[in-house]
């Protein structure tokens, strides 16, 4: 057997459904944690795989699951040489740069980590930055969930749907799931201030909303506030309804019931991170790349 696939605490259920589409032995792993909150984790039985791939998604909490993303893949390592680390949502990408003096680019030393740890290669879907994939010494694969979710939405009956990127960001990528849909796009200026974290809304060219069908598209949904901003905005072009759409639902601190009570009619995300919103399965995107690696 070419693969054996080992299912981190975070993402057991996408880790099943990937190891099924290779074909591939699924080794399942048990955690216990100790009072002071170390974690001890077992894989239940010796991976059976020339390659080896670990399945776990760096969420929250970010710092344990980055942990048990890397005491999986030195044990991994033990068994091959060749040791996948598939990564759906990796946490820290945002901390890309120094944006503000003596801030830590943290995402520099979690590509050290990954690799120290025993990845030989890594894929991560929908990455937040690319400029800190860059940091990798170790080859990475960025792949998109964009394809299933612009297939999601296109069974709905929306009325004259406009794609709309919260911020200048995902502006090509919103403009991509909109010729997927067949649709048009637009993108808001969201700016945000880096000492405050406060977030206001600038629209970046004028578009008839009158009656249309939003889809808010991000990479990720963490507090929400994003998505309310531009709901708010929407809302006061006279829109029709608002969807938000993501690869990643984080969904921290109430951001579910916050982004509903904003006037949101659905939150559709994939199952990176498994929640009440993941309604969109990218197991076989995540199998048709490590397939063709």
């Amino acid at each position: 057997m070419a693969y054996a696939v080992i299912g981190g605490p975070s993402s057991k259920a996408l880790a099943k459904k990937i190891a099924k589409k290779l074909g591939a032995n699924y080794v399942d792993t048990k955690t216990h944690v100790f009072p002071d909150g170390e974690v001890k984790i077992t894989l239940d039985q010796v991976p059976r795989g020339s390659k080896i791939v670990v399945v776990n998604s760096i969420q929250p909490p970010v710092d344990s699951n980055l942990i048990q993303t890397c005491v999986l893949l030195s044990k991994a390592r033990l068994y091959s040489q060749h040791v996948l680390a598939v990564i759906p949502y990796l946490g820290y990408l945002r901390q890309d740069i120094e944006f503000l003096p003596g801030e830590v680019v943290t995402s520099a030393l979690v590509a050290k980590l990954l690799k120290s740890a025993g990845a030989s290669k890594v894929i991560v879907a929908d990455a937040h930055s690319t400029i800190a994939l860059a940091y990798f010494e170790i080859p990475v694969r960025n792949v998109s969930a964009v394809p299933k979710i612009a297939k999601f939405f296109k069974k709905m009956a929306l009325n004259a749907p406009l794609v709309v990127a919260p911020d200048l960001f995902w502006a090509n990528t919103a403009d991509e799931f909109a010729r997927l849909l067949g649709t048009t796009s637009t993108a808001l200026n969201k700016q945000r201030d880096r000492k405050t974290g406060k977030i206001r809304i600038i629209p970046s060219k004028k578009t008839n909303l009158l009656h249309r069908d939003i889809i808010l598209l991000d990479d990720m949904i963490s507090t929400g506030t994003s998505m309310i901003k531009a709901a708010k905005y929407l809302q006061s072009q006279n829109c029709g309804r608002i969807y938000a759409a993501c690869t990643h639902g984080i969904l921290v601190s109430g951001a579910e019931k916050k982004i509903r009570d904003a006037g949101i009619k659905k939150i559709v995300s994939t199952n990176t991170i498994l929640n009440k919103t993941s309604s969109i399965d990218v197991s076989d995107v995540i199998a048709d790349a490590i397939g063709c690696w």
